[in-house]
Formats: C-alpha cells, structure tokens, sequence
C-alpha cells in the first residue's frame, strides 16, 4: 500500500512539475487547437462527399466534351488529305494582292462566266482519288449533295471559322457528328464546275463567312485566321471590287450615269435661265419702243393745232392790205 501510495504520490508531483514550466500551457494551447481543427476539417470534408456522392462520376463523364473546344483552338491546321506529302494544288485561291497571272490562272471558267477561286482545288499526283479527311476538330453543321459543285461537308469550329468541302464522294458522316481532326470525311470526287482537276477536293476556310487562302494558314494555329481576318478586312471594298471586276465595272458605270445626269440637270437649269434672261431683255425694247410711239402720237395733235393757228393768222394778215 505504501508503495502505490508513494507512486501516485511521485506522478503528481511530476505532472505538477511540468505545469509550472513556462511553455507547458502554451504548448497544451497549441496541441488542442491542432486536434479540435484537424477533427473539424475531418467532419466537414465528410460531410461534403455524403451531401454529392455523383460528384466525381459527373466530372468525369463530361470531361470529354470541353476538351474537344480547347484542343481545337490549339490544334494547327491540316490539309485535308491523308497523304498530304502526294498532293498537288491543281487551282490555287484567288489572291487580290497576287500578280496579274496569278490571278488569271486561280479563276474558274463555267458555261462563258469566270468567278475567282475561294479555296484550292487538291489532288493526288497520281490522279487517283484518296480520303478527305477533317482539317480541324469541329461539328458537321451541313451534307448535301450538289450537282455543280460535287457532295459538299461543311464543318462548324470554334470562333465563327467554317469549312468546306466540295467535289466529294461516299461520305461518312452526317449533320450534327462531331470530327476530330483527321477523321476521314468521304472520298475524293469530281464536279462540274472544274472537270479540269480530275478527281479533286476543293477546300474552303471561311472566317465570319469571308473566305481565306487555305495556304497561308496551313500547319497554323487556329487563332492565327484572326491576324489574317483583319488584314482581310481592311482592304474592304478595294478587295471585293478587284475580286469581282464585273462588279466594279458595273459600280462605276453607275456612278458614272449618276453623274451624267447630274451635269445634264445642271446644264439644263442654266438653259432655261439664259433664256428666262433673254426673254427678259426682249421685252424691255419692245415697251420702250411701244412707250415712245404713244409719246410721238401724242404730240402729233398739239403740232397740228398750232399749224392751224399760224395758217389762220396768215390768212388775216393778208385780207386787211386788200382792203386798204
């Protein structure tokens, strides 16, 4: 009994030792506010998994579908070609800026009407048809078969940036699929539009439906059209106008007729003054004349009376000297 009292005796005295220490209740302080907030956290972070426990499976579920948007705009533009190695341009776009042949060959000829080339017209060196495949992820927006142009696809990507593709054949994708970059499309075929280029694709890129040279964008990011968007469209009408010459031609003819009538209108108002003016001047002599003939008629009577007078007095004068 003495030996456990003396124990129990020697504890308390060791823990009443250790209180008395100046970092013992600091410490004490600092271990129970480190347990009280780790066992809250605990509980809160329980709790919030038992309130969404779809959580982790809906985010993974969706993951896919934004990821598609965000590689595209990173994603650097491809021909639309497999083999892009063995491909020619057999019809390049029709550039404004480009020289006077340039222009010349990139314009496509139809039934006696020449119209500029908006894209580039691909081909297999060996003249052999190959697979059209997607030149950027994006959303088939539009298939339909037509007899000029040949079946053409049209792709939705991101920042208002459309393709084409045109002169194709056994398509493999509908409205509303959606491509990644690379996916074969259909099969390269033929249009009447430009028999010339044999079995052919004619690829399109059209930013906010202006199109662009498919060249100069090649193996670029899709953020690089924007650059080349707005020297587009500082050219405006000068670009349009040399792009379409019977346009241009038809504008000045207009402006032109405009003209015209605008200097015969004026040719015509000073006409009619002149004469206005000349018919003026005309009557003005014709009184005056008219005004000085009354005038004389009217002095006529009094020459007359006085005539009379003299003769009457005359006449007098002469019959006295006979009487006398």
């Amino acid at each position: 009994m003495r030996e456990e009292e003396k124990k129990q005796t020697s504890r308390k005295s060791t823990f009443r030792r250790i209180i008395k220490k100046r970092w013992a209740l600091p410490a004490i302080y600092i271990a129970s506010a480190a347990i009280i907030l780790t066992a809250a956290l605990f509980v809160q972070n329980g709790f919030d998994d038992s309130a969404n426990p779809a959580k982790e499976s809906e985010t993974g579920k969706n993951f896919k579908d934004p990821a598609v948007e965000v590689n595209s705009e990173l994603e650097n533009i491809k021909m639309p070609a497999a083999d892009s190695e063995a491909t020619v341009i057999k019809k390049q776009f029709y550039d404004v800026n480009g020289t006077k042949e340039e222009q010349e060959a990139a314009l496509v000829s139809y039934n006696n009407r020449y119209e500029p080339n908006k894209g580039i017209d691909i081909a297999m060196e060996d003249g052999k048809t190959f697979d059209v495949v997607a030149s950027l992820s994006g959303v088939v927006k539009n298939v339909k078969e037509d007899a000029l142009l040949g079946n053409e696809i049209t792709i939705e990507h991101d920042n208002g940036v459309v393709t084409h593709y045109q002169s194709v054949k056994d398509v493999a994708v509908a409205v509303g699929d959606k491509v990644e970059q690379g996916q074969a499309l259909a099969k390269a075929g033929q249009s009447l539009l430009n028999e010339e280029a044999g079995l052919h694709v004619h690829f399109e890129i059209r930013k906010d439906n202006v199109a662009l040279n498919p060249i100069d964008l090649i193996d670029k990011q899709l953020s690089s059209i924007e650059a080349v968007n707005e020297q587009t469209d500082n050219t405006g009408t000068e670009n349009e106008n040399a792009a379409d010459p019977d346009k241009a031609a038809e504008e000045d003819g207009a402006q032109s007729g405009d003209k015209a009538k605008d200097d015969d209108a004026a040719n015509s108002s000073d006409n009619k003054a002149k004469e206005e003016k000349s018919d003026q001047q005309s009557d003005k002599p014709a009184d005056e004349e008219k005004g000085t003939e009354s005038d004389t008629n009217a002095d006529q009577p009094e020459d007359s009376g006085m005539q009379d007078e003299k003769n009457s007095d005359m006449q007098n004068n002469y019959q006295q000297p006979a009487q006398n």
